[in-house]
């Protein structure tokens, strides 16, 4: 019983620390930020007022300035509230992590900044959890409780699976969640066929960006990419053995082997250059975050960019 108490303090005291955080960087980097980005999703008409100098002449409310014989606008409110949508990877290959955190703890921290900017809009969150297969779903909410309750499964929640089927997470998706939302998919993107993305018009590459595609007709879809230096170069310390998380083969390899080395930096960047190629041929919106780095500047970025486009 204690022990079970003393993990679920753990658990509570790690939460805490993301909320700690995540508010923080909301608070300080992202003011004003989210709102500008995603604006609702219509305008709703509130009144008529009489029409002052400035005013935009479309707006004109013809039949009443034809009863009261003088000029008179219409007056909207910006339909607010949103849906956002978190699909968070939880397959094996987020555990890792070379330096100070894990992939998945970069997701969570990541996610719950998200999902803290969205609270503040008075935006709901919802949540799926996924690896092979839709582990979890969580229904969109509002509330500082609702939140922490999403942090912790992204953070805690233990699944079933260790491989990665990112199609029919979206497929879910579109089948449970039919007001359109802003879906922010956090993923590594390695999967058993991430290398043949490299070569055009693959089966499976295609299922995987048809999807994204349909995905982001239906909903507003963004997508993380979450990395780890290790993922791109390897150091220089000898034989080792690599295992993917995945499906636990295992290959030994010697690091002093500069030709080795050059082709593991070589085959990773080609899969990501393909990642990136495919998601703007879909016309989806997507940043990278590192292990190494803080997340905020991306995030803070990708803001940004999004604002200057409107």
């Amino acid at each position: 019983m204690d022990e079970k108490a003393e993990q679920t303090r753990q658990i509570l005291r790690k939460v805490r620390q993301v909320e700690i955080h995540s508010r923080r960087y909301v608070t300080e980097s992202l003011v004003g930020a989210y709102h500008s980005v995603f604006k609702g999703q219509g305008m709703d008409f509130e009144e008529v007022r009489e029409y002052t100098t400035g005013d935009d002449v479309r707006s004109i409310d013809w039949n009443v300035t034809a009863k009261m014989d003088r000029p008179f606008v219409k007056l909207y409110r910006e339909e607010r509230e949103l849906t956002i949508m978190l699909l968070v990877d939880l397959s094996a290959s987020g555990d890792f992590g070379s330096v100070e955190v894990s992939k998945r703890e970069l997701a969570a921290e990541l996610a719950s900044v998200i999902a803290f900017s969205a609270t503040r809009n008075n935006d709901k969150v919802g949540l799926l959890l996924f690896t092979d297969k839709v582990e979890k779903f969580i229904y969109p909410a509002k509330g500082r409780q609702h939140i922490l309750r999403v942090i912790r499964e992204i953070l805690f929640f233990e699944p079933e699976r260790r491989g990665t089927d990112i199609p029919q997470a979206l497929n879910y998706l579109n089948r449970v969640v039919s007001r359109h939302s802003v879906t922010f998919l956090l993923s590594d993107f390695l999967t058993d066929e991430s290398l043949e993305w490299i070569r055009p018009h693959t089966g499976k590459r295609d299922t995987l960006f048809k999807t994204i595609s349909l995905a982001n007709k239906r909903h507003d879809l963004i997508c993380i990419d979450l990395s780890d230096p290790r993922e791109f170069e390897l150091p220089k310390v000898g034989i080792i053995t690599l295992e993917d998380a995945e499906t636990g083969e295992q290959v030994e390899i010697d690091t002093h082997n500069q030709k080795i080395r050059d082709l593991y930096s070589y085959q990773n960047k080609r899969r990501f250059d393909a990642l990136k190629r495919g998601l703007r041929q879909c016309g989806v919106d997507h940043f990278s975050v590192s292990t190494a780095h803080p997340y905020i500047f991306a995030l803070r970025e990708f803001f940004h960019k999004r604002e200057r486009r409107r």
